[in-house]
């Protein structure tokens, strides 16, 4: 009864180590978890050390039932609701925590462990990274070492060897692994719980006021990458538009509402597409928005990206995970030659009052301008003549903002510029628009895509002008030409506030070699294990099982699956039958086999199971005069096999002789 208690009980050995992928675990959310997460898993692994060593006691179930209440009390308090993504895995990695002072029987190991390998998928909740997948691996061997500790209840020292099984058995998975990623039937969950994080939207808003795209261009975070099928185009020419602000009220400039557009004019009209086509591919980061950036007039085939009719292209879900998809781009197309009534009335509408200053100045030079086209040039030549200055730290404006910046302060940041240039056309009765996206972005040479960097953000201005449709006009360029020539760093050079906020940055320090090419190597890396792994869907499944057997139908795609399957299986089938077949018994187990043939043959067999020490006493029943014979026998064996399995080899030595000198002297009968 004793014994079997004692094979319930956790092993020092497995204790130790579902300690270690506790921690294990709870690295990976450090970054978005309160302090006192950290806090309760010391406490409840200290408590659990010190129950093991018999200083204190299990808690009872007072004190089990507060904890539960202040671990729900601390999630409110830290996150002010129970609901959502980063509550929701808080909560339930402090339970994980928690469940460590209930393990007391191996049976409640299993539980932990079990759901140790759940919270380890948590973390992909919030990211795919590569980094995180190969983390995720080192977790994963530590619970699978637990689970072996568990199984091995004479262990009661921790030993680090442990985890070499556990190693060897994952290491025989993954080919499986790789077969099951490439051949599994990969189809659509069927049911979906949407799972909002409070901390993911990034990037471009809806909405753009003085000061938004400056505060962006603080971070060196990815908002996408592209790779074109050919040559890339100049970096001037990389405009990718993600917003058309065509509203402005309240001192912000903002997008159509689905509500504000009438019905015939929901759809985007079809252009005659003028010039060479871009083609291209954009892995995008989630943004949890719906919008998506290309450059000027693009088209998709995908049925996930749809186009807008101010010739952008969106998604009708947020974009919740990295989406990659693919457009073509003819950035020569004129756009909407012939404007409707409705569309010229919402492109030149203007508050009903406010910066009165700018609003004259922009009558006085159209006045002077002998057409649309002329005014356009003459204002881009105010920005260019007059003392502006292009910075990420503009001065707060307050009323009536474009006066104070035109007139005053001169100092600002793209959307600054937009938003002057474009109030000014309107005043002047040119429709004008404001867009939003990102200019530019960093070549990588190692594998030839453009990364664009969420400090690439820029807003820029779109007029109508008549034959010619939507222009594009950058009046940024006319203050700051090195920003699109160039980049952000280039423009800011004089100021040192590139990435000023992030002295860690690895992009701050492009100018050393070995970190600016290890940074690149590790972003092409990125992008393949995003591009191949993490974006491998059913429709890249198909082109690669089509591309490597051709037309697919559904017995050779079955076959194909079963087959690749044995190939990986059976190598490993075999390794381990044939370890089995090598099995050698030791060899006090082959000599008590040659002493119960010996007895066989004497008329006494030893029935199955039967225990040696009974054996003996049953055979010396048969035949008194071999008692001495087999009491002496069995008690060397027992000495051999059970009784001390930790003795030197000096001492097995001899007692391995002394089984074969009374096996070879048998008495006679």
């Amino acid at each position: 009864m004793k014994i079997a208690t004692a094979a319930r009980i956790v092993p020092r050995n497995a204790l130790v180590w579902i300690i270690i992928s506790q921690f294990a675990l709870l690295a990976p959310h450090l970054g978005r978890l309160p302090l006192w997460v950290v806090l309760v898993y010391l406490f409840a692994a200290g408590w659990r050390i010190m129950v093991y060593q018999g200083r204190w006691s299990f808690p009872g179930r007072w004190v089990k039932l507060g904890l539960i209440a202040a671990g729900f009390a601390a999630i409110w308090l830290s996150y002010g609701n129970l609901l959502g993504l980063e509550p929701t895995v808080a909560l339930l990695l402090t339970a994980f925590a928690l469940k460590l002072l209930e393990l007391i029987r191996r049976k409640d190991a299993y539980v932990l462990i079990f759901l140790g390998y759940f919270i380890c998928v948590t973390g992909f909740l919030f990211t795919q990274h590569l980094l995180l997948v190969l983390y995720s691996m080192l977790d994963i061997l530590l619970l699978t070492t637990a689970l072996v500790a568990l199984h091995q209840p004479g262990e009661h020292r921790f030993r680090l060897a442990t985890v070499r099984l556990p190693a060897v058995m994952l290491a025989q998975a993954l080919p499986l692994m790789l077969v099951l990623f490439f051949l599994f039937p990969r189809l659509g969950p069927l049911w979906t719980v949407p799972v909002k994080s409070h901390a993911a939207r990034t990037g471009v808003s809806d909405f753009m006021q003085p000061g938004d795209i400056s505060s962006l261009s603080q971070s060196d975070e990815v908002a996408f990458r592209v790779q074109f099928d050919g040559d890339i185009p100049p970096r001037s020419e990389l405009y990718w538009r993600g917003l058309v602000f065509s509203v402005l009220e309240n001192g912000a400039w903002r997008s159509l509402k689905y509500a504000d557009i009438p019905a015939r004019e929901w759809r985007a009209r079809r252009q005659e597409p003028v010039g060479e086509p871009l083609r291209y591919s954009v892995l995008m980061m989630p943004t949890q928005q719906n919008w998506l950036y290309s450059l000027r007039y693009a088209q998709s085939a995908q049925r996930s990206v749809m186009a807008s009719a101010d010739f952008r292209l969106y998604s009708p879900v947020e974009i919740e995970d990295q989406l990659l998809y693919r457009a073509t781009s003819w950035p020569r197309t004129p756009l909407e030659l012939e404007l409707s009534a409705w569309r010229r009335r919402t492109e030149l509408a203007l508050p009903a009052a406010g910066n009165p200053a700018t609003l004259a100045l922009a009558r006085q030079l159209r006045a002077a301008s002998d057409s649309d086209a002329d005014y356009v040039t003459a204002v881009l030549d105010h920005f260019n003549r007059e003392p502006f200055v292009y910075t990420l730290q503009p001065p707060l404006l307050g009323e009536d903002p474009m006066d104070q910046f035109l007139f005053r302060t001169r100092r600002g940041f793209c959307e600054h510029y937009a938003f002057a240039f474009t109030l000014m056309m309107r005043a002047a009765g040119v429709p004008a628009r404001v867009v939003a996206g990102y200019q530019g972005g960093e070549i990588n040479p190692v594998n030839g895509t453009v990364i664009v960097h969420q400090f690439d953000a820029h807003a820029w201005a779109e007029v109508w002008l008549p034959g010619e449709g939507w222009r594009r006009v950058d009046p940024t360029a006319a203050v700051a030409p090195e920003r699109i020539e160039l980049g952000l760093e280039q423009a800011l050079a004089g100021e040192g506030s590139f990435l000023a906020d992030s002295p860690l940055s690895p992009l701050r320090y492009r100018g050393i070699n070995w970190i600016n090419m290890a940074r690149l190597r590790y972003d092409a890396l990125t992008y393949r294990w995003q591009s191949w792994v993490v974006g491998f869907d059913s429709q890249q499944q198909y082109q690669l099982l089509e591309d490597v057997f051709g037309d697919i139908r559904p017995r050779v795609f079955i076959a194909v699956l079963f087959a690749s399957a044995l190939v990986v299986l059976l190598p490993v089938a075999w390794l381990l039958l044939g370890r089995r077949q090598r099995h050698s018994l030791d060899p006090a187990t082959k000599l008590y086999l040659a002493f119960c043939v010996r007895l066989a043959a004497r008329g006494i067999v030893r029935a199955a199971g039967e225990a040696p020490a009974d054996f003996a006493r049953r055979a010396a029943l048969e035949q008194p005069a071999l008692a001495p014979w087999l009491r002496q026998f069995t008690h060397e064996f027992n000495q051999l096999a059970y009784a001390d399995r930790e003795q030197d080899e000096a001492r097995r030595q001899q007692l391995l002789a002394r089984l074969r000198s009374l096996l070879r002297q048998p008495p006679p009968a």
